[in-house]
């Protein structure tokens, strides 16, 4: 019998990262420097067929635009194929609160829970980390993409 997991999902950069987790403890991590639209269906294939998934979590912005929908279609079409919930958390979950960037020098930061933009002499760098442990309790249902500003052409 399959090990019973929740599957949390960062592809706001490169790369992909997919953390599988077992009694809120990571047990397995998948990453890719393949773009969302191509690697997901793959990844996810797999994933399904080696493991009962009981919930999809994914960092639903703010952060790369077309990385943040293409992930919300993907996850909400999976959620509702396979009677998955689909839960959600911001990106500063996993980045230690840092900067973000937007688009040229334009970050999105956040403080005392909101989220907005700032200008930045020099655009830091942004690394997303899968945590050890999770509590799925904590993250929302509310799972509509936050983009935080309009598209950028």
């Amino acid at each position: 019998m399959p090990k019973k997991v929740d599957l949390l999902l960062i592809a706001l950069t490169s790369p992909i990262q997919i953390g599988v987790y077992e009694d809120d403890k990571l047990i397995e991590t998948i990453t890719s420097e393949e773009h969302s639209s191509e690697v997901l269906p793959s990844l996810f294939d797999a994933i399904l067929k080696r493991y009962d998934v009981q919930h999809f979590i994914y960092t639903n912005g703010p952060g790369s635009f077309m990385a943040i929908k293409i992930s919300f279609i993907f996850l909400r079409t999976l959620s509702i194929v396979k009677n998955i919930p689909l839960l959600a958390a911001d990106a500063f979950e996993f980045n230690n609160n840092q900067p973000i960037k937007a688009v040229g020098k334009l970050c999105f930061v956040k403080n005392a829970g909101s989220i907005t933009t700032q200008i930045f002499p020099e655009v830091p760098s942004t690394a997303f980390i899968l945590p050890q442990h999770i509590d799925v309790k904590k993250f929302t249902a509310e799972t509509a993409p936050f983009y935080g500003i309009g598209a950028v052409g």
